[in-house]
């Protein structure tokens, strides 16, 4: 099992990067995440790796950071979910934005990647929660169902995550869905 690579960066091609290591070129599919993060050519490089063997392929997916990989192993493991799939996924959204729109079950924003339609989003909204490690971002701010609520109703009133969180930590714990919605929205307004 090969876990991480560390060596020279000698091509980069999306979403294909060489790892030259000592004298050994490994072919390495990479997220588009990883990708634009990664340094120019001739440079040192260490990726995290995941090795799938199938019957007519062995491939080398690699990930600047361990919540990549994790998520890609958690993506893999649904049914219907295949490696490209699953870089696709990463590619097309970060692991925190992954955790947060499993938390919020946020479908419409899973079936935005390419290749995922709406019965996938769902199924990846289903199997997946709960399993992404700690809750990342905006949804770790959110301390009970009625929180919960009030996220969701300012994220679909068109305000950012970033706006929405902090007009969530402005409000008292206890506070009802709809007081709160009143409250965020004056503080919005500000």
């Amino acid at each position: 099992m090969i876990g991480k690579l560390t060596g020279t960066l000698d091509d980069k091609n999306p979403p294909q990067v060489i790892v030259d290591c000592h004298g050994v070129g490994y072919e390495v599919l990479v997220p588009m995440s990883t990708f634009y993060n990664l340094p120019e050519l001739g440079a040192k490089v260490s990726l995290l790796t995941h090795f799938v063997v199938r019957e007519d392929a062995q491939i080398l997916y690699g990930f600047a950071t361990q919540a990549e990989r994790a998520a890609f192993r958690e993506l893999i493991k649904i049914s219907g979910v295949g490696p490209r799939t699953a870089l696709s996924v990463l590619s097309g959204m970060s692991v925190a934005e992954l955790s947060q729109a499993v938390t919020l079950q946020e479908g419409g924003r899973l079936i935005k990647v390419p290749g995922i339609g709406k019965k996938t989003a769902e199924r990846l909204l289903l199997e997946l929660k709960g399993k992404l490690g700690p809750d990342i971002g905006v949804a770790a701010s959110v301390a009970n169902d009625s929180q919960a609520d009030i996220l969701q109703a300012l994220l679909a009133l068109g305000y950012s995550d970033k706006e929405a969180a902090a007009a969530l930590k402005a409000l008292p714990n206890e506070v009802g869905v709809s007081e709160g919605i009143r409250l965020a929205l004056r503080a919005l307004g500000k």
